[in-house]
């Protein structure tokens, strides 16, 4: 399908970076609880907090993943993020508030319902992007997206540690205050590129996934990559705290820096993707997540060998994530909030299988066998994307 023949606001870089910051700090707000469950678990007395409060934070951002997200494509994306915020503000403060699990819970869950703003900022910055720059684009706002999943539980952390938790979400809803201020002045309003009722709409999920070829092709393979990035993320800080390592959970925050690094190359995996194809660019990146995995087999046992395995596993996979989302952004210029929908729901289910299979791994085989686990899940994705023809909207932009 050919794009829309106008553009509602020209994309000016000062807007790219906006929206990088944007879903920067706004994805940072799922992550800041995991450093400061247990002070939250002593401060509360309730041990049930520290499997409470990631999960249905977590469970939030999935439901507003599925329910919210796809409304991108039927109003103004604009006034649904400053709306989302608003409610994200608030959710923040209760959350700062709370004195028991209950009402923390409940701020926890809204936190990640209403965090999905982020997932109508990346959708309209791919369309209102210029075709021939729309990977590079994506790979700026992807960047700071990943940035702030790596960077919030570092900055949780240090507040928690020198002011406490309640302070840390205190502090959270005051940068959504200055964000909402920001996007509203900055960010430029996008018309609808659908008149579907909310029914309709949500019925159209299940009709993309089928018809388009590339969009499953494209969310299998991505949610195959985060599984191996979840399954590493998941087990590090019991890896370090062996006899191997005898490092504490600090130690495992400081990888988050680390991974950082390999955020910061988004964006040049998105001008891979401008120049020679994202097909082409994903399979590069299938083969450098599997090269870190490797790494993590026969090198884990050194820090050099983890840092340079973590470089390589987050190139890889935020490499194959923008390049998959210029891939997709492609194929329905008016569904890209429901096009976005479907790929990220599968993304994150990937992600948390990953988390799961690599404990079960951890549990039965150590270290090795959460290798094992990452370098099978790699070369399920390369065999999918191997065996799949190539996209025909990328031959003929080629």
């Amino acid at each position: 399908m050919s794009e829309p023949t106008t553009v509602e606001v020209p994309l000016t870089q000062r807007a790219v970076l906006v929206m990088a910051g944007a879903c920067g700090f706004g994805a940072a707000n799922i992550y800041y609880n995991q450093p400061m469950l247990a002070d939250i678990v002593r401060d509360l007395g309730s041990p049930a907090a520290a499997g409470v409060v990631p999960t249905v934070t977590q469970v939030g951002y999935a439901l507003g993943l599925l329910l919210l997200s796809p409304l991108g494509d039927r109003f103004d994306r604009k006034t649904l993020i400053l709306g989302k915020l608003v409610g994200l503000i608030l959710a923040l403060g209760l959350a700062a508030i709370s004195t028991n699990l209950v009402t923390l819970a409940v701020a926890s869950l809204a936190i990640g319902v209403l965090t999905t703003f982020i997932q109508q900022i990346v959708p309209m910055a791919a369309h209102l992007a210029a075709p021939a720059k729309r990977g590079q684009v994506v790979g700026t706002v992807m960047s700071g997206l990943l940035i702030g999943i790596l960077g919030g539980r570092v900055l949780s952390g240090i507040v928690a540690e020198h002011l406490g938790w309640r302070e840390m979400f205190a502090i959270a809803a005051g940068m959504m205050i200055v964000l909402w201020g920001v996007l509203f002045v900055l960010l430029p309003r996008t018309a609808p590129t659908s008149g579907l009722g909310y029914p309709a709409l949500m019925r159209s999920l299940w009709h993309l996934f089928r018809a388009e070829r590339v969009l499953r092709e494209a969310s299998a393979v991505g949610g195959l990559m985060f599984a191996a990035f979840s399954a590493f993320w998941a087990t590090l800080t019991l890896y370090l705290a062996s006899p191997v390592y005898h490092l504490g959970p600090e130690a495992a925050g400081l990888f988050g820096l680390v991974g950082i690094a390999g955020a910061l190359a988004a964006p040049l995996a998105g001008r891979l993707a401008d120049r020679g194809g994202p097909r082409r660019t994903v399979g590069i990146a299938i083969v450098v997540a599997f090269a870190a995995y490797a790494v993590f087999a026969v090198a884990g046992q050194s820090l050099w060998g983890l840092v340079a395995g973590v470089l390589l596993l987050d190139l890889g996979v935020q490499g194959a994530m923008v390049s998959n989302q210029s891939r997709i952004y492609a194929l329905r210029p008016e569904s890209r909030s429901r096009v976005n929908t479907v790929y990220m729901v599968i993304y994150f289910a990937g992600g948390s299988t990953g988390s799961a299979l690599g404990a079960l791994a951890w549990n039965y085989g150590g270290w090795l066998a959460v290798s094992g686990v990452g370098l099978g899940l790699a070369l399920l994705a390369f065999a999918i994307h191997a065996l799949s023809p190539r996209d025909a909207v990328a031959n003929a932009a080629a």
